[in-house]
């Protein structure tokens, strides 16, 4: 299969294995317009790509991804039907992962926050580099946790854990991570790619229908939860999307300041 319009999304295959690279280094691959609706549809093509197996997600440069790009988020407050597609292709990001019949590797490089975040739990395993930070901070912005981190990680940590962090915003560093369960493994930066791949082999000389099938099966409940979960927290997200506390965060981030809410 060939890969036509991705700009944002480097896709490289080797052998049976497609190993994808979010290309927006400067920006540490912080989702703009492009990216979100570039990565709305690859998973759903590479579901019906015969010839790739395993696939591998990661970012260039120091960063897996910042999460949105500060300046897209303001274009989804100027103009709300710029929020109304984005919350489509928000639902399709998520459940393309979910449901894509290959097993899908995290490569977490460095920080994975936000949507960036979202996309690394998404994923079938996760391998992070120690030192990365992991987190959902959208409330620090003044958002709703609707595009997915609702969904995933009480899945993954629980409830209780989940409250605490998708409250909050905090961020959490690689190995803590690893040890409450949110990601597979955090290994040395040095020693990632080596991980990874040792993986990522591991797979795709395995029995494909087996593991594809498992995939199937274990992501079948998330899915459902997924698919009820996702149209309430994304009209959640739109809600706060005009609120003046979001409007305060971005700018507050801008200003490189504290943000003041008033809870409006």
């Amino acid at each position: 299969m060939d890969y036509e319009g991705y700009e944002t999304i480097e896709i490289e295959r080797q052998a049976r294995v497609l190993r994808l690279t979010m290309n927006r280094p400067e920006a540490l691959n912080a989702f703009n317009a492009q990216m979100h609706e570039e990565m709305a549809r690859l998973f759903s093509e590479i579901a019906m790509d015969d010839a790739t197996d395993v696939v591998v997600l990661t970012g260039a440069g120091r960063a897996f991804s910042a999460g949105g790009d500060m300046n897209w988020l303001q274009d989804m407050i100027d103009d709300p039907s710029v929020w109304n597609r984005t919350s489509l292709e928000g639902k399709q990001i998520i459940l393309s992962i979910l449901e894509a019949r290959q097993p899908v590797i995290a490569r977490i490089n460095g920080p994975a926050v936000g949507l960036g975040a979202t996309v690394a739990l998404a994923c079938d395993i996760t391998f992070a580099a120690e030192g990365a930070l992991i987190g959902d901070p959208h409330v620090s912005v003044g958002l709703v946790a609707g595009d997915g981190g609702s969904t995933l990680w009480p899945s993954l940590i629980g409830y209780a854990r989940a409250r605490e962090y998708l409250y909050t915003g905090e961020l959490i560093e690689a190995t803590r991570a690893a040890e409450i369960g949110l990601i597979n493994r955090a290994v040395p930066a040095d020693g990632l790619d080596e991980v990874v791949d040792a993986f990522v082999a591991r797979l795709a000389n395995g029995p494909t229908v087996a593991i594809q099938g498992t995939k199937a099966s274990i992501n079948q409940p998330l899915r459902a939860i997924a698919n009820t979960n996702l149209d309430l927290s994304l009209a959640l997200e739109g809600i706060s999307n005009v609120s003046e506390d979001h409007q305060e965060g971005i700018n507050a981030f801008k200003e490189r300041r504290e943000p003041r809410f008033t809870g409006r």
